[in-house]
Order: C-alpha cells, then sequence, then structure tokens
C-alpha cells in the first residue's frame, strides 16, 4: 500500500468560483471512532461539483461552520467515488483493511427526525461528502462506515465512480412508484439523465423517452436503452410524446437538468394525474402557476440524492442488468482535473458524460 511520502497529498481543493486548485494539504488524521480511512481509486467529476465550480457557492458553507462537520470555505471536492480500506476507526466492524467498497455520501447526524425515521437523505444536519466535508478528489479520503458498502471480487474498478450517480437514478425511480408498463419521459440526458433511463428501464418501463438537444447526448440515451429521443428545437415534443401515449401524455417524467423551463415541460408532458419527479439541482426560482397541479392533479415529487440505493446499483451492475461503460467518457490524472475535467465539461458539455479521476 502507497501513499504519498510524507504527510502531506495532493488534492483538488475548492477555493471559490472558477477557483478550484490541486495542491499539497496534510493527510487525513486516523479516522475517528466509527469512521474508515479509503484509499481512492477513481471519482467522477458530478454535476453538483460542476455547480460549485461555475456558480459556487450552493453546496459548500462559506459564511459559517456547518453543523456537522465544521467544514467552512475550502474544501477538497469529489464524492463519486470507490476505493480501498487502508485503516478503520476504532468501534469498526464488519469491515477490514483491504476491502473494496464505495460509499454513500450523505453524512448524517442519525439522531433528528429524518434519520430516526429512516430518511437519512433529508437529514436536519446533512452533509455530503466532497461538498461539507472533505472528499475523494484526493489519495485519502475518510468516511463514516455506516455509508460503506463492499464490492464483489470482480466488480469492475473504474465502475464504482458510478455507483453514486446510477443511484441518484434509482432513488428517483424508485419515488415515482411502479414503473412496469409505464411510458417515461426523461428530460435531460447528461449524467444524471442518462442514469435515469437505465434505471427506469431496469424497472420496467413499456417505453422511455428521452427529451435532448445535443446531438452527442441523443445518440448516448439510446445507446443506454432509451425508445425514442427527441429534440424540443426541432419538433413539438409535447405533441409527439401524445401521439406515441394515446393522446394522453406519459405516466411519469423525470427533470434530470436543474432548470425551470424544463422544469415546465417536464410537468406538461405527463397526462393528467400522473407523476412528474424532479431530479435536477435548480440554481434560480420559478413563477410557476400552481393551479396547473390543482386542475389537473399531476403529482410533483422532489428526489434528493439516494437512500439505501447503492445496494441495489451494485447488484444490478455485478449481474449486467446496468452497464456503466457508456457513460465513461473520459479518464485524467489529479492534476488534470481543472483543464482536462472541469474546463472541458463546461466547454465541451455536449460531449462529455462522466470523466473519472484517478488520484493515483
Amino acid at each position: 500500500m502507497t501513499t504519498s511520502p510524507g504527510s502531506t497529498m495532493r488534492a483538488a481543493v475548492w477555493h471559490g468560483r472558477h477557483d478550484i486548485r490541486v495542491e499539497n494539504v496534510p493527510l487525513p488524521a486516523n479516522p475517528p471512532p466509527g469512521w474508515v480511512q479509503i484509499r481512492v481509486d477513481w471519482c467522477g467529476i458530478c454535476g453538483s461539483d460542476l455547480h460549485e465550480y461555475v456558480a459556487g457557492p450552493v453546496f459548500i458553507p462559506v459564511e459559517k461552520p456547518h453543523p456537522l462537520t465544521g467544514i467552512q470555505g475550502q474544501c477538497i471536492l469529489g464524492h463519486e467515488f470507490s476505493g480501498e480500506i487502508v485503516k478503520l476507526g476504532t468501534g469498526v466492524s464488519g469491515f477490514a483493511p483491504g476491502e473494496r467498497i464505495a460509499a454513500d455520501a450523505c453524512q448524517h447526524c442519525g439522531t433528528c427526525y429524518y434519520c430516526r425515521s429512516g430518511l437519512y437523505n433529508l437529514c436536519e444536519k446533512l452533509a455530503f461528502t466532497g461538498l461539507m466535508n472533505n472528499g475523494a478528489f484526493a489519495e485519502l479520503v475518510n468516511v463514516p462506515a455506516e455509508l460503506l458498502y463492499k464490492l464483489p471480487a470482480d466488480f469492475p474498478v473504474e465502475a464504482g465512480a458510478l455507483i453514486e450517480p446510477l443511484a441518484v437514478g434509482m432513488h428517483a425511480v424508485k419515488k415515482a412508484g411502479n414503473l412496469l408498463g409505464r411510458n417515461v419521459v426523461v428530460v435531460g440526458a447528461g449524467t444524471i439523465g442518462l442514469c435515469t433511463i437505465m434505471c427506469a428501464k431496469a424497472a420496467g418501463a413499456a417505453q422511455v423517452i428521452a427529451l435532448e438537444m445535443s446531438s452527442a447526448r441523443k445518440a448516448k440515451a439510446l445507446e443506454v436503452g432509451a425508445s425514442l429521443v427527441l429534440d424540443p428545437k426541432e419538433c413539438d415534443a409535447l405533441a409527439e410524446i401524445r401521439a406515441r401515449t394515446n393522446g394522453l401524455g406519459a405516466d411519469v417524467s423525470f427533470e434530470c437538468i436543474g432548470n425551470k423551463h424544463t422544469a415546465k415541460l417536464a410537468i406538461d408532458v405527463i397526462r393528467n394525474a400522473g407523476k412528474s419527479v424532479l431530479v435536477g439541482i435548480f440554481e434560480e426560482p420559478s413563477s410557476f402557476n400552481f393551479f396547473e397541479l390543482v386542475s389537473t392533479e399531476k403529482q410533483v415529487i422532489g428526489a434528493l440524492a439516494y437512500n439505501g440505493e447503492f445496494a441495489d446499483v451494485i447488484a444490478f451492475i455485478a449481474d449486467g442488468r446496468l452497464d456503466v461503460e457508456p457513460l465513461i467518457t473520459g479518464r485524467i490524472g489529479l492534476e488534470e482535473i481543472v483543464g482536462r475535467g472541469f474546463e472541458e465539461l463546461v466547454n465541451n458539455k455536449e460531449h462529455n458524460v462522466k470523466i473519472i479521476v484517478s488520484p493515483h
């Protein structure tokens, strides 16, 4: 097992908007009780990381320390990762050094109403790894052992960085209820949209129609299982969807962009009494007329992160129901993360899905 010599390691640290620096930081201390230390294999650049780079701070606490972690201002980014356990904190059982794991990013207090009700993703002090606590764009990261999931012996190493976004899609699909035989629309075919398409297909949807304008992402949507891709710039998407759903509209839609206009579209494309699940991260408010929901009995549901879906995703990748390979469009080293990672995603976003980063 190798780590950086001395007492420092390289890490990608958020300092401010358009200011991410790969720099030397202290090695993490020994993991506290109940925590483990992980040697990171691969970590994906997430849409939320990109939000912090382009428009942050969004989640990163800057005005006062985070109530659970104490983090304020500078933060090592990265939460879509897997790796190998190198150290155990006291009291950790069921895990051993050398085991390969993936880690849920929802650090939570365990004592508030939502944690006690099994809704830890809604914890009153929720702290996402890599946003409200130091993350995995580094050689080593400490995380609570309760967030760990063991990986099968033959699990593909790179696939470990795709478990987290697929868990977001899986959680959204579960929030929608039974999709067996249903007509589904996914608005946006970025990483989360593609993951949601894959999970909706795995859940038995009759057809999954994707709405996307990027030619590269249109192709990706079809590659991962979309029945049809419509470009709202080139057709009347609402009319096309109704034509393919007996004039009714979709049973369920998923908004995977985080834009007030596409959120309205996601609601428009569903039938009366249908469901629209909002998954995207929104940066600005909307002037939506809520009477549109009253008059149609449409249901709008929020879906934040995940709540135990890592286990499902790991099983589905292991048995072949989910194939992550089409999602990986770039593999880079940590030192390249700004130019070939964040800037690449900003400037060539439509040609990229998931860029994964190796810190070693």
